[in-house]
Parts: structure tokens; C-alpha cells; sequence
């Protein structure tokens, strides 16, 4: 796993793709810092290493990313831990197109 604080190259993502789960990255974003965590088994570890590197709850949500799709197709926003209520978020899904972005 590691935190990701500036854009790098796809073919950089498509390495960690290879090296899990061969077409997917899951990844962890921290909103406030600008930062993610990526290349981690399970969401919850991404999101494990953000917390112990400050970041918090609140801010931090989960996304796949598919480097080989069309760019347009590439981030999905379906992860269990995305549930919320408490953040008016209900799904599985981001429902806030501003988070979503």
C-alpha cells in the first residue's frame, strides 16, 4: 500500500492493478488532505493507514479504479464502508455528486 499526494501515471496505476487484483485498485480518498491510499487488499486497510496518518473519518471515502476501462468509466464508487447515514449517505454508492467529483 501506499499514499498517493500528487497525480501519477497511469501506468503506474496499471503496475499496482497488476500486482492485487489484476484489472482493479481499490483505493481510499481523504477529501480534506487531497490524498489517497492505494493498492491494499481491503478498503479498510487503505482506510487503516489514512487514520494513523491523521486523517479523518469523516473525510475518507472509497473507490475501485479501473486503469485499463476508457477514462470516462474508470472510477466506480461502490464500496460497503461508503454507507453512511450519518453523512446522508445511504448506498453503497457516493450519492453526493460533489464528493463523487
Amino acid at each position: 500500500m501506499k499514499i498517493i499526494a500528487s497525480p501519477i501515471p497511469a501506468a503506474e496505476l496499471k503496475r499496482i492493478a497488476k500486482e492485487g487484483f489484476g484489472d482493479m485498485v481499490k483505493a481510499v480518498v481523504d477529501l480534506d488532505k487531497k490524498i489517497m491510499a492505494v493498492g491494499g487488499e481491503l478498503h479498510a486497510d487503505e482506510e487503516a493507514l489514512l487514520l494513523d496518518k491523521g486523517s479523518k473519518q469523516n473525510s475518507l471515502w472509497r473507490i475501485n479504479i479501473y486503469p485499463d476501462q476508457p477514462r470516462d468509466s474508470w472510477i466506480e464508487y461502490d464500496s460497503m464502508i461508503n454507507i453512511r447515514p450519518s453523512q446522508n449517505n445511504r448506498s453503497r454508492n457516493i450519492e453526493n455528486a460533489l464528493i463523487r467529483e
